[in-house]
């Protein structure tokens, strides 16, 4: 399946032109060119691409538009690549719910279709006493949303499970792995096109307008965007009117809901943007850690935990550094500041010595990193997806995906099920 969506993706490869020859309109017209099509989904990260996926396959005409040249090249695209359990998130939320159901999904998925993954396991780990009470609430926190094999052990075995690490105790969660995201967004994307899905790249919706309840949408050229600072231009070079809209633009979805006139802005939420770095160990031959070790969760994250890749490389990291002054061009066009900074090592070590005391000095290269698109801010309670349809703002055909962060890849397939059942 990845070799022939190989393949199908080299043919797909669409553009502004693409979106232009999709429509039957003509450009040279004095007026806006205007274009009634079934079903947009705005953004190609991987939730995006699932959701016109199972959009296509069941019968519907499905235009995805992306501004970037391809698809998964923010959120998606720079993350731990974890398939998380469910353990984290509180009971009966969409992120618990989606989790677990994604996770099924995703193996199901990664399995039939021979997508690089590896169920290896996770230790969250207590390395002081104040910290095993937090442990026993995950456990219990997991148990009730229906995560299958989790295990208490104390320090003594995960340290015979895992001789490198240092721990009074830990929840071992069996059922947690390890993916290549572009493996499956490459298939995602090839199984969507083979069911009659069209992907225009290149291509960015900076707003829409009511009109008889539905809402049509405004599209520009990336490339002619970028042009401009901080104002959008007033006229659109063309407008898109769909009977269904899934806002899937990630990190800029709530700018983008700002600019749909005719939706209320009580219903946007404030966005806030969380930036995560990862380093990575230098070569040492065999990784010191087999599983997935994380600590203690912490404010704006899961606290700066080990991760391995498919090839073995092992990666420390995200932390959380808050990021503000982004305006919207920026946002649309994925124009965040990406490169990790070699100083914030010295913020790394202390914390991954709490459980890896052997971290050698020097032995951590800068990787990566990526932005969380995040409904709460510093000091603010973790807040769950947020996923609104005409249900909740009265716009027919319009449902916007806000807050789309971990668990967002393991839960994918399931928001996709989820939108497809309820909206279509």
């Amino acid at each position: 399946m990845l070799k022939h969506s190989l393949g199908r993706l080299k043919r797909i490869q669409f553009s502004w032109h693409t979106l232009k020859n999709f429509t039957s309109s003509s450009s040279c017209s004095t007026t806006v060119p205007k274009e009634r099509v079934d079903c947009v989904v705005i953004g190609a990260g991987v939730v995006g691409i699932a959701v016109a996926r199972e959009l296509a396959l069941r019968g519907r005409d499905v235009l995805i538009v992306e501004s970037a040249p391809t698809f998964g090249t923010a959120t998606s695209s720079r993350n731990s690549e974890v398939i998380h359990a469910g353990i984290y998130y509180p009971p009966n939320s969409l992120k618990a719910t989606f989790c677990v159901r994604g996770r099924e999904l995703l193996y199901k998925y990664c399995s039939e279709r021979n997508i690089p993954h590896k169920q290896i396991g996770k230790l969250i780990v207590a390395t002081r006493p104040s910290e095993v009470p937090k442990l026993n609430h995950l456990m219990n926190r997991g148990i009730q949303n229906g995560v299958a094999g989790l295990k208490m052990v104390e320090g003594s075995e995960a340290m015979r499970m895992e001789p490198e690490l240092q721990c009074i105790r830990a929840l071992l969660s069996p059922v947690s792995g390890i993916l290549d995201t572009h493996s499956l967004m490459l298939s995602l994307v090839g199984e969507a096109e083979d069911n009659g899905a069209t992907f225009s790249y290149n291509t960015t919706v900076i707003g829409g307008h009511l009109n008889e309840n539905s809402m049509c949408l405004n599209i520009f050229e990336t490339k002619c965007l970028e042009n401009w600072n901080s104002r959008f231009p007033s006229q659109p070079d063309m407008v898109l009117i769909p009977k269904l809209v899934v806002n899937s633009a990630g990190l800029s979805a709530p700018v983008l809901a700002k600019r749909f006139e005719g939706l209320h802005s009580s219903f946007v939420p404030p966005s806030y943007y969380a930036r995560g770095c990862y380093f990575t160990l230098s070569s040492t031959g065999i990784p010191p850690f087999k599983h997935l070790i994380y600590p203690i969760p912490e404010e704006g994250g899961l606290g700066v935990h080990v991760t391995l890749d498919l090839d073995g490389q092992l990666k420390f990291g995200p932390d959380v550094e808050w990021i503000d002054g982004v305006d919207d061009i920026s946002s649309f066009l994925n124009k965040f500041e990406y490169s990790v900074c070699s100083k914030r090592v010295e913020l790394f070590c202390p914390e991954i010595r709490k459980y890896y005391p052997n971290l050698k000095d020097g032995s951590l290269q800068p990787g990566y990193s990526g932005i969380r698109p995040k409904l709460s801010g510093p000091q603010q309670s973790p807040t769950d997806f947020l996923i609104q349809g005409e249900d909740i703002h009265g716009i027919a055909g319009l449902v916007n995906l806000f807050g789309i962060e971990s668990p967002g890849l393991t839960s994918s397939m399931a928001i996709a099920e989820y939108i497809a059942t309820k909206f279509l």
